[in-house]
């Protein structure tokens, strides 16, 4: 049986094709769980390449535009994120418990620092095999690097320790504390304690509201038990010396016992549906400059990264029938730097366009690769990206030849 990626790769799918089978899934998800489904997804391929897909401040706007007019009592939320701002998660918590009465999170993907901080505040938490949180201590900003918060607090009180033991600190570490202000130390620790009470606040006021009895020795839980528990937990995702880095997987065996996570793979049919969202989302932004989806019943959104070059519409070629539509853009060989003029013809496909005997570009192959003619170079292009950018701009699909 073929794997869900191979299937749709060979489907041939194009990214209009891919964004209606997301919603179609999304829909589905709502037929099997009787519940409704929000996507919110970020591309951390795009992010290693500079693009700015953290959890922020314009995520929480976005949101809370789109469902301010929800007349639902209940939200699924399927998350895949880096992280980013803690504030940011704190606003988003703080619109949905006030929107709606039930919260829940799916997690398929991957919810890292702030995304874990953003699911803590759930009713309820539903993950799979694939789905993975992470430590919750925040990404401050050091120089010019973003680091653990937790790292730099644990490093700056080893430094601490051993000038207490030593009596001096080795010339590099002497260096590199001369440079911290009080200032900035103090910022990173509120920083990393500010995760941590958000997480103690949530966890007894939502996760653990219908947690009454204990599930070995059944007797009573308190408030205190709650709250001991709670900050258990916050503990242990601020506890680095437990995970050893901040990019570290927390999977469901790791945090299902503190937590009660519910297991997707426990329901296959469900299961599908979510693996399936997983794989649609993947394609969508390995074909296309998109780097965050929001996608909510009749609303779908997506942030786009900038397209160097931009298609243009040309006049209109000699000989080319009225009712064909025509857009060239120019698209830059990586490897030698010279710039290709592209024609695409709208709305129609490749035996329209051999048939109507309209132009076609001899360096072009399958309408997706165009081979560089400049002298030593032959890099294969992919024009695939650009190609489902323009279709998601304009809502029309586009042939190249």
């Amino acid at each position: 049986m073929p794997s869900i990626l191979s299937e749709y790769v060979a489907s041939g799918m194009s990214i209009l094709d891919l964004k209606k089978e997301l919603s179609r899934l999304r829909i589905e998800y709502n037929k099997l769980t009787g519940r409704n489904l929000f996507i919110f997804a970020s591309d951390f391929t795009k992010g290693k390449q500079g693009v700015d897909v953290t959890l922020n401040q314009d995520d929480f706007y976005m949101i809370q535009d789109i469902l301010r007019e929800s007349k639902r009592k209940q939200i699924d939320i399927y998350l895949e994120t880096p992280g980013g701002s803690g504030e940011a998660a704190e606003e988003i918590a703080r619109f949905l418990h006030t929107k709606f009465e039930e919260v829940n999170f799916v997690i398929a993907g991957e919810a890292k620092s702030a995304g874990t901080i953003l699911v803590m505040c759930a009713d309820n938490i539903y993950m799979c095999s694939t789905g993975s949180l992470g430590p919750i201590d925040a990404q401050v900003q050091i120089g010019r690097k973003m680091v653990s918060a937790y790292d730099y607090t644990t490093w700056v009180k080893e430094r601490r320790d051993e000038a207490i033991i030593n009596g001096k600190l080795n010339p590099f570490d002497a260096i590199m504390v001369a440079q911290i202000s009080p200032g900035e130390l103090y910022g990173v620790e509120n920083s990393l304690q500010f995760a941590k009470d958000l997480v103690k606040g949530w966890l007894p006021k939502y996760k653990f509201k219908n947690w009454n009895v204990t599930q070995t020795r059944h007797l009573p839980v308190t408030p205190e038990m709650k709250a001991q528990r709670a900050s258990e937990i916050s503990d242990k995702l601020c506890n680095h010396m437990d995970w050893h880095s901040h990019g570290r997987s927390l999977k469901i065996e790791d945090l299902s016992k503190e937590l009660l996570i519910e297991d997707i793979d426990n329901n296959p049919s469900l299961a599908d549906v979510v693996y399936r969202i997983k794989t649609v989302i993947r394609l969508i932004f390995e074909s296309s400059t998109d780097y965050k989806i929001y996608n909510w019943e009749d609303c779908e959104l997506s942030r786009t990264a900038n397209v160097t070059h931009m298609p243009f519409q040309p006049p209109r070629p000699k000989n080319t029938p009225k009712n064909v539509n025509t857009i060239d853009f120019s698209i830059v060989c990586p490897k030698c730097k010279k710039a290709h003029l592209v024609r695409g013809y709208l709305d129609i496909n490749s035996n329209d366009i051999k048939n109507l005997k309209l132009p076609t570009h001899p360096l072009v192959k399958d309408g997706e690769i165009l081979a560089c003619d400049s002298i030593g170079c032959g890099f294969n292009i992919d024009l695939k990206p650009i190609k489902n950018t323009i279709e998601n701009q304009l809502k029309r699909k586009i042939t190249i030849r």
